[in-house]
């Protein structure tokens, strides 16, 4: 008998559209063929490198979406490749037009496995400087992030994945002034992205952030009256770089914030969604999550991150992979980078507000100690070196879709939205949308959905959501891709006097963080989804509106 694994209609499509392999594929049709791939036979084709019991309990595990792969992993499972890898760590390694052009091809072979990107630009020289072999002055590193940038257009041209980029800068650069200001658009862009998404703009395909270092969370003015603590804390937040880094932060949400300090130091490479780290060129991502929503016992959750974290080892001998540099630093470090999903749902179950509780410590307590035992013990057992990090919380967006929970480690967004989208590349229509992961936990859990709090709720206590990535970074040795909604730059709640007290909050959790996004509310074109109330929504469900159409409804699809 088949079994639906679907909570909504909404995660039955993305699987149907995304990763099914033809109209008769199931969910765990492809969980079986990808447990195989991974750690089984390969169809008759290979040894096990797991064994048949943990191969089979792992499979049920995945089938019932308490731990769901990377999506990579999803899409390839079953194929001739095995590109398993979300995304590539690069870096510019040497300030020579040689590098220039060695760096764009690793870019173009990542880029066109479906992999996403992350370079660090910090070591090529400032715009204005000499070159010394054929004279003239350097452009400095923003025009090689531009052409990268175009490349990724090129490559989401090729296909139908929107390529993901993302590029850093030490914050002693000469360039940070010009790099701060890189995305700033002009009203004429950001109207014309805001009609149609894919309009070209300045390193619209790139995400960007300055990287931070010992030098400046150890800035000190000796400020007196204050204990040392305090003085670090007010010298770094009032440092002009990163007093203007927030300004930019909170009115268009970029460039955002990269934190390496003692011996993370030099880990400023990234992913494109800046979960994993690592400080050698050619790194590579290996991403899964636990549903923890989908795990009712600490001794089921304990297994399951056994099993998860064996899974992944297996994919650091299973995966294809671009370049040869690529599978010697695979080898090297052997990243694994597990990660958690559901982590709000799990509280809203358990009557919890949004805050890391006893209970959730002792859980993330087990995902720290389970991962790396049974990673080493994997490892051991294949007589392969050991991984160099662990854990790394992705932010989840199609396969929390999939799971019917919350995405990493993010509050709900919002309980009722307006979704807007764009019909022939020319009409704007949307409609009142519940969130089916809201709707689901409203009527399974009795919930009040006026006192649920959201991404949007909390936009106006960004310390609370500061807060609970730090307490969540505490157990994770890579990073977290987690993005923090702030109201409408010039709002009451957001506006230039407010720019200090943002660093200094900031400031204060940055050494127990590895990075920080935020987005201001309309900050960037063509924003799909707005927060409404629920009963509005409730209201308003079923029909489909057009915008600026002024005529009757008469067929379900209304102009306002």
């Amino acid at each position: 008998m088949q079994v639906n694994r679907f909570k909504n209609t909404f995660s039955e499509n993305i699987f149907k559209f995304k990763y099914a392999q033809g109209p008769t594929d199931t969910w765990d049709a492809l969980a079986e063929r990808l447990v195989d791939d991974v750690c089984g036979t390969r169809g008759g084709k290979a040894h096990r490198i797991m064994s048949k019991e943990d191969i089979d309990q792992l499979t049920q595990y995945i089938k019932e979406m308490k731990f769901i792969p990377g999506g990579r992993y999803l899409w390839y499972a079953g194929k001739k490749n095995s590109y398993f890898n979300n995304c590539f760590l690069l870096r510019a390694e040497h300030d020579t037009r040689e590098e220039w052009a060695d760096l764009t091809q690793r870019a173009v072979s990542c880029l066109m496995t479906g992999g996403g990107i992350g370079i660090d630009y910090s070591i090529l020289r400032p715009s204005g400087k000499p070159l010394s072999r054929t004279g003239g002055l350097s452009s400095g590193p923003i025009p090689l992030m531009q052409m990268i940038n175009e490349v990724g257009r090129g490559v989401m041209q090729g296909g139908s994945r929107r390529s993901a980029i993302y590029a850093s800068l030490n914050w002693q650069h000469e360039d940070i002034p010009a790099f701060l200001t890189a995305k700033n658009w002009s009203s004429e862009i950001r109207e014309l992205k805001s009609k149609d998404f894919n309009f070209p703009a300045p390193l619209d395909m790139t995400n960007i952030s300055i990287n931070y270092d010992d030098n400046w969370l150890n800035l000190d003015y000796k400020i007196s009256g204050v204990t040392p603590s305090e003085s670090n804390i007010i010298s770094r937040a009032n440092d002009p770089t990163f007093l203007a880094n927030c300004k930019q932060a909170m009115m268009t949400g970029e460039p955002g914030f990269s934190f390496n300090f003692g011996d993370k130091q030099n880990e400023t490479l990234r992913n494109a969604c800046t979960e994993v780290t690592s400080e050698d060129d050619s790194d590579v991502c290996n991403l899964g999550s636990i549903n923890i929503s989908n795990i009712k016992s600490l001794e089921e959750f304990t297994a399951v991150v056994n099993l998860a974290s064996k899974f992944l080892v297996c994919g650091t001998l299973r995966a294809d992979l671009p370049y040869n540099k690529v599978y010697k630093i695979r080898e090297k470090n052997r990243r694994l980078g597990l990660g958690l999903m559901g982590i709000h749902a799990w509280l809203l179950q358990r009557g919890y507000g949004y805050e890391v509780t006893p209970e959730l410590h002792q859980w993330l307590k087990v995902y720290k100690d389970e991962s790396e035992r049974s990673a080493n013990e994997h490892c051991e057992r294949l007589y392969i070196s050991k991984p160099v990090a662990y854990r790394a919380i992705a932010p989840t967006g199609s396969i929390g879709i999939l799971a019917g929970t919350t995405t990493g480690i993010e509050p709900l967004f919002a309980v009722a939205y307006k979704r807007r989208y764009l019909t022939d590349g020319t009409k704007w229509k949307y409609e009142y949308v519940v969130d089916s992961t809201a709707d689901q936990l409203i009527k399974e859990y009795g919930l009040d959905p006026t006192k649920i709090e959201t991404a949007y709720g909390l936009a106006n206590d960004y310390e609370k959501r500061i807060k609970f990535q730090a307490d969540i970074q505490d157990y994770v040795d890579m990073s977290i891709s987690s993005t923090i909604n702030l109201p409408t730059w010039g709002s009451k709640d957001n506006n230039e006097g407010q720019i200090s007290t943002f660093a200094q909050v900031l400031s204060k959790y940055a050494p127990r963080l590895r990075g920080f996004t935020c987005y201001p509310d309309g900050s960037r074109g063509g924003q799909p989804l707005t927060e409404v109330p629920y009963h509005e929504a409730i209201k308003h469900s079923g029909i489909i509106y057009e915008e600026n159409v002024d005529r009757a409804c008469t067929s379900g699809v209304c102009g306002l």
